[in-house]
């Protein structure tokens, strides 16, 4: 309680002081300034009338780069994995076909997860050379009726696409 009450005396006399010298610095300038004489009624009043009490630094401009960042999308060369095309699309009887294209040699894994991301089947998972890739899946009434994601995995980056399975 002590220390509370301390505190909150200390924060007392530093705000008194503040308005006392706010006070003090303002009967200074009154008595000089002759602008409230000639005040007009239609004019709003200023804050700072007088001005800031400091002076600000002046300001220089900073040093200007030259240098050039390119911050484009990455272009298909850059990605690994593109060109990702699930059908036919709704499934019935017939084999599920994925086909993409992968710029370098890498491991692909193929795999069908349900609505919340489990997963479900690994249908592909092997090395493949850089170049266009086919892949077919005979799904014969291993996936019941629904909606469900075909997760292609290159290296590093991954695909999702939608699959309805009629």
């Amino acid at each position: 309680m002590r220390r509370k009450f301390t505190f909150l005396n200390l924060w007392l006399h530093v705000l008194a002081i503040a308005v006392t010298m706010n006070f003090a610095f303002a009967a200074k300038t009154i008595g000089q300034d002759s602008t409230l004489i000639r005040k007009n009624k239609n004019t709003k009043s200023s804050y700072l009338k007088n001005g800031l009490p400091f002076s600000l630094p002046p300001l220089k401009p900073g040093v200007v780069s030259t240098t050039k960042f390119n911050v484009n999308k990455p272009q298909q060369s850059d990605k690994l994995l593109s060109n990702v095309q699930v059908y036919p699309n709704p499934v019935t009887d017939q084999p599920l076909n994925v086909s993409y294209a992968v710029s370098r040699n890498t491991n692909v894994t193929i795999k069908i997860v349900d609505v919340l991301g489990n997963d479900l089947v690994t249908i592909f998972s092997q090395r493949v050379e850089s170049g266009d890739q086919k892949f077919s899946y005979s799904l014969n009434n291993k996936l019941s009726r629904g909606f469900y994601f075909v997760r292609i995995m290159a290296g590093t980056e991954s695909t999702i696409k939608r699959l309805s399975v009629l």
